[in-house]
């Protein structure tokens, strides 16, 4: 027999008495060697045994394909403006005459808000590629634990390994920068008769280097590990980690959730609730903290803001007004009855302006960036539960996922992918880079910071801090024990693997009844 027959063999036996014995059994005659023959692991060893989603592999290679494309685009583009105009130099569209009436504030906000939109598009579908040979690294050294992880915070053993710390860590700071050069990209420019929106070069060219960088190391990532499948679903990975017997099952678990991991083999009766994902999943409570502790840096910048204005009274780079519900705005287009605060950056040459700008910008908004970079890992988790608790019910569980479907279908996930331009965007109508450009050159640049965007931001994450929070300490109600996406859960909890399947009471017996899958309703 082949060796990975002959492994696989193995296996469905272990499978077969796995979970077994989960819960006081009901009156009746069965023996337990009748249960025993009747528990099933409906599996294949071959490929059909689990979903490679060799379309979601598509899907993502078509994502990076889009990404290259744009930030090359972003580079060439810049490289030309700086070739033209030097390194203050910007490429200006949309001229209109002064006296047209054209809002042109409008329309630089709404640039701002597509780049940010675009570099989210770009990020999501690299960090997807990114995170799934991470995925594999992680099994293969045996320390994969659930399916959603900390992308850019957790890697894989080797200081020079694609999906070690080292490139886990530049890839963290190219995020950053990715949504820090946004920031910085568009400008109004205006001539003697003229008026229109502007683009940098420089940041345009910074932004397309730091999207290409991530592609690279994503790409490289997938080139070095051997990849199980592509699939986002906790089943797939299961499966897929249980037929190359890179998990086992473990016996009389078939009650147990996954918070319930360190507790005895013994058998457990059903619980009316489930643990909610804070306790189930220890990395879930530190995102929610960190999410509330970013809140609580924005209001602390707030309240500085209006201090330092309200120590140093109206000066040159100060605005005249304080801030009331007169002046309180959602945009910022009314500099001169705005509340702010503004300085200059030092006269040391335009690189070294632009270098410090790019570090100020990329200080603030990277607590911003990470944070709801790690609030993936809340959607991702409770959209695999949601998944896993679907077996409970009429229609079935689905074992196969589309990872485009999944965030338009999942409002958690849709949540988040909205969430992170607008934030951004937001971001950016709080802390102002003054680079107004004139006759194609950037003037002297400045930094604003203004006090009723700072509080509309803190106000938005305090939304948004609080839904997130909400959903992570909710608890699931049945008795169908959670799992959150860890496998070993999962491959203690299904004794029959199929395309679609439903979860419930199976066996009666003494001493101890079953609780799993099947692959017909019927049968629960």
């Amino acid at each position: 027999m082949p060796p990975m027959a002959a492994s696989s063999k193995v296996t469905e036996e272990s499978l077969r008495l796995s979970s077994l014995f989960a819960y006081d059994a009901l009156p009746n005659h069965q023996d337990l060697d009748s249960m025993i023959s009747n528990a099933k692991f409906i599996a294949g060893t071959g490929a059909d045994f689990y979903d490679r989603s060799l379309t979601s592999r598509k899907y993502a290679l078509v994502g990076v394909a889009c990404s290259s494309i744009f930030s090359c685009l972003c580079i060439v583009a810049g490289i030309v403006t700086l070739a033209n105009n030097g390194v203050m130099g910007v490429t200006v569209i949309n001229m209109a005459s002064v006296d047209s009436g054209v809002n042109l504030n409008l329309q630089e906000e709404t640039w701002a808000l597509a780049f940010n939109l675009i570099v989210t598009l770009c990020t999501e579908s690299t960090g997807f590629v990114h995170n799934i040979p991470l995925r594999s690294a992680l099994a293969s050294e045996s320390r994969l634990r659930f399916n959603t992880n900390l992308r850019l915070l957790t890697a894989a053993r080797g200081w020079y390994n694609p999906n070690g710390a080292l490139l886990n860590g530049i890839s963290a700071v190219l995020l950053i920068i990715s949504y820090s050069s946004t920031s910085l990209l568009v400008s109004l420019d205006y001539q003697m008769t003229n008026e229109g929106i502007a683009f940098a070069g420089l940041p345009l060219f910074i932004l397309g280097v730091a999207l290409l960088l991530q592609v690279m190391i994503a790409l490289s990532g997938m080139r070095a590990v051997k990849i199980l499948t592509w699939s986002s679903s906790p089943f797939d990975l299961t499966a897929a980690l249980v037929h190359h017997t890179q998990l086992t099952p473990a016996t009389f678990r078939c009650m147990r959730c996954v918070s319930a991991l360190e507790a005895d083999g013994n058998p457990a009766r059903p619980s009316e609730t489930q643990p909610s994902a804070w306790h189930a999943h220890p990395s879930i409570r530190k995102v929610v903290i960190s999410l509330w502790g970013i809140v609580a840096a924005c209001a602390g910048w707030a309240a500085l803001v209006m201090y330092i204005w309200s120590k140093y009274g109206i000066k040159d780079n100060m605005s005249s007004d304080a801030l009331t519900t007169q002046t309180w705005s959602f945009f910022n287009t009314q500099m001169s009855t705005a509340n702010f605060i503004m300085y200059s950056m030092p006269d040391i040459g335009d690189i070294w302006s632009w270098i410090l700008v790019f570090v100020n910008v990329a200080v603030v908004q990277g607590p911003l960036t990470l944070g709801l970079h790690c609030s993936e890992l809340i959607a991702n988790v409770i959209r695999d539960e949601r998944q896993w608790r679907c077996a409970a019910g009429r229609k079935g569980l689905r074992t196969a996922t589309n990872p485009v479907k999944s965030i338009f279908t999942h409002p958690i996930c849709l949540v988040l992918f909205i969430a992170k331009p607008f934030l951004h965007w937001m971001f950016g109508l709080s802390f102002v880079i003054f680079n107004t450009a004139s006759d194609g050159q950037i003037t002297p640049l400045w930094i604003g910071m203004l006090t009723a965007q700072i509080w509309n931001l803190c106000i938005a994450l305090f939304i948004f801090a609080s839904f997130f929070t909400i959903v992570a300490l909710r608890r699931p109600h049945g008795p169908q024990p959670a799992a959150y996406g860890h496998v070993q859960t999962l491959a203690n909890l299904v004794d029959e693997w199929s395309p679609v399947m439903w979860w419930g009471h199976k066996e009666d017996g003494i001493p101890y009844c079953h609780a799993g899958q099947a692959i017909t309703r019927s049968r629960m």
